[in-house]
């Protein structure tokens, strides 16, 4: 009889301590402002019982590859046209769980200090993957320097140029390298998050800037599977507060952009 009180008693305490662990979600993230922001998030989350790993990656790739292969839970980097565009070519199937903010893309120079100096044939380098690419040449359309064949393509390459009165030269290269090379060329289009990373100020150093309207809202991705557990879900609400507006806000003046 002992003994079966003992094993009950056993069976009770293991049970409330399993109900007790907290459930993990392991995120992709690149460095800033992602993982920035996951962290600032960890204490809320822990409150509702979901423990957050996050993995900082510096690539385009890797994140969207560890979430199919379910390796990772989910990923915070990129937009959804890059999301579209990867799913495409990769047959890979990730979803969109929440829109979190906006990383207004922007030229940078080491050598000029407005669009007015760029000169005849200067070297202009872009991403080299396709919606970053095309988003880098619409806003130097928006700008005035090239028009583009379908004005409104946006995964438009530098073959799409229709014209382009500087005769600019561009050199595709991946998005990361960017910042680095930066003295290498004339200018440089960088998505914000590298910007940063590179102790640029894209409120302050960019030569042109998107808007706030930008529709390249960075997302939250998972798999069709788990995009709806409890945890995936108590992440984009955390992501979406009012807490992490104003830390958006504060940290950031206006180089990221809440987009709820």
């Amino acid at each position: 009889m002992n003994l079966k009180k003992t094993l009950v008693a056993i069976a009770a305490v293991a049970t409330f301590s399993s109900a007790a662990v907290a459930e993990k979600l392991s995120v992709a993230a690149t460095p800033v402002p992602h993982a920035e922001l996951l962290e600032f998030v960890k204490p809320a989350m822990a409150e509702q019982g979901v423990e957050l790993d996050v993995k900082v990656f510096t690539d385009y790739v890797q994140p969207n590859i560890q979430v199919d292969q379910k390796r990772m839970d989910a990923n915070f980097f990129q937009h959804q046209p890059y999301l579209d565009e990867f799913n495409s070519g990769r047959g890979t199937n990730l979803v969109t769980v929440a829109g979190i903010h906006v990383e207004p893309f922007g030229a940078y120079s080491s050598k000029i200090s407005s669009l007015d100096e760029l000169k005849d044939r200067a070297v202009v380098a872009i991403p080299n993957d396709p919606t970053n690419g095309g988003r880098a040449l619409l806003l130097l359309q928006e700008a005035g320097l090239i028009t583009l064949k379908d004005e409104s393509k946006i995964t438009a390459t530098p073959r799409d140029i229709a014209d382009n009165p500087k005769r600019l030269n561009f050199r595709e290269l991946e998005a990361a390298t960017l910042p680095r090379i930066l003295n290498q060329v004339d200018m440089a289009l960088i998505n914000t998050n590298y910007a940063l990373e590179a102790g640029l100020n894209p409120s302050e150093d960019a030569m042109v800037i998107e808007g706030a309207e930008s529709p390249y809202v960075n997302i939250l991705v998972a798999r069709p599977d788990n995009k709806d557990s409890d945890a995936m879900q108590k992440l984009a609400n955390a992501l979406k507060s009012d807490a992490v507006r104003e830390f958006i806000k504060e940290k950031y003046e206006g180089a990221v952009v809440p987009a709820f």
